[in-house]
């Protein structure tokens, strides 16, 4: 692995991270993504500070997340359960044609 350190600015604040080299485009783009958000939330909302700001765009981040994560979940479940049924029709097929 080759490790690359970074300054990332979120917030108005520069953040240093040590990342694998091949995530570098993937944190910089999260790094203006959440920037984005924070200016988009500006524009919308009375806040305080960035911190305001800054806890909102986690809120949104995380409650997709989870929405996601419990789609994969449900997903997965529906694949398995149509994995086993045709399973069980190829061992139907399979004992039907053995002599």
């Amino acid at each position: 692995m080759d490790e690359l350190s970074i300054a990332l600015p979120i917030a108005e604040r520069s953040y240093r991270l040590a990342i694998d080299k091949e995530h570098e485009e993937l944190f910089r783009k999260a790094a203006k993504l959440i920037d984005k958000r924070i200016k988009d939330y500006s524009t919308s909302y009375a806040y305080k500070d960035k911190q305001d700001l800054l806890a909102m765009v986690a809120l949104e981040y995380a409650t997709g997340y989870l929405k996601n994560d419990r789609l994969l979940s449900e997903n997965e479940t529906q694949w398995h359960a149509k994995l086993v049924a045709i399973d069980q029709a190829l061992d139907e097929q399979l004992i039907s044609i053995k002599p």
